[in-house]
């Protein structure tokens, strides 16, 4: 069946007021890319020129959109107009799992949609975190993303040297994708930065910056040493 070549993720918001908004984010379930949807138009800040991260690898004549920012419009444009404290009750549905946060603020809770949008964007940069996208989990703790990551990350490994490939058994590039995950943070947190843009939006751009470098300080011999202990039964 055709609908099962794809993936959805529901971000429920309902608010104090009793309105809601609903985000569905349709992934293609092999790939674990977004799915995007064409539009008519797009905003100024979308452009790859406009305040273009430093390190990204696309050039204007083949890519003249930034991928994490058309991926981003609907969010950027719905919360336009919000404050970070402002409180709402958040309902994320993927298969067969709901998970639901009460009474959250919305910086916190945009942080969670922008993350996933992100990773799946189509980014070159952000394409490293995609599989943790495919199989995500809302509102995760920094002891369980740096968890998934590190389980990632050695998954990739192993099918790197399936292929014959140079193979990072000590981990020694991750701390790099990281490192390069938050400094897209820091320069797409300067893109979002204008008139038409709510601090809501762009405070929950700088909590994923402050997430990432706590990743990014956390993946370090010392938290292996910790994370081993649970693997006794495997000695």
């Amino acid at each position: 069946m055709a609908q099962d070549k794809f993936l959805s993720l529901t971000y429920r918001f309902s608010f104090p007021d009793g309105s809601e908004k609903k985000f569905v984010i349709k992934l293609n379930r092999e790939s674990g890319k977004l799915v995007q949807r064409e539009r008519d138009s797009y905003p100024e800040w979308t452009r790859l020129s406009y305040k273009q991260c430093q390190h990204c690898p696309l050039k204007i004549e083949d890519q003249p959109r930034c991928p994490v920012a058309v991926s981003l419009i609907d969010v950027v444009e719905f919360f336009q107009d919000s404050i970070s404290t402002k409180q709402a009750v958040v309902t994320v549905e993927s298969g067969q799992r709901i998970t639901k946060r009460t009474r959250t603020n919305l910086s916190s809770s945009i942080s969670s949609i922008i993350g996933i949008y992100m990773a799946t964007s189509g980014c070159p940069i952000m394409d490293k975190l995609r599989p943790m996208a495919r199989f995500h989990l809302p509102f995760a703790d920094t002891e369980e993303t740096v968890y998934r990551a590190l389980s990632m990350y050695a998954l990739a490994q192993y099918f790197r040297h399936q292929k014959g490939l140079e193979a990072d058994w000590d981990f020694q590039a991750l701390k790099q994708i990281y490192s390069e995950v938050n400094q897209l943070n820091i320069d797409f947190a300067r893109r979002l930065r204008n008139d038409s843009i709510s601090e809501a939006t762009t405070n929950a751009i700088t909590s994923l910056d402050c997430f990432a470098q706590e990743i990014d300080f956390s993946i370090s011999e010392e938290m292996l040493e910790e994370i081993e202990t649970l693997f006794e039964g495997y000695a």
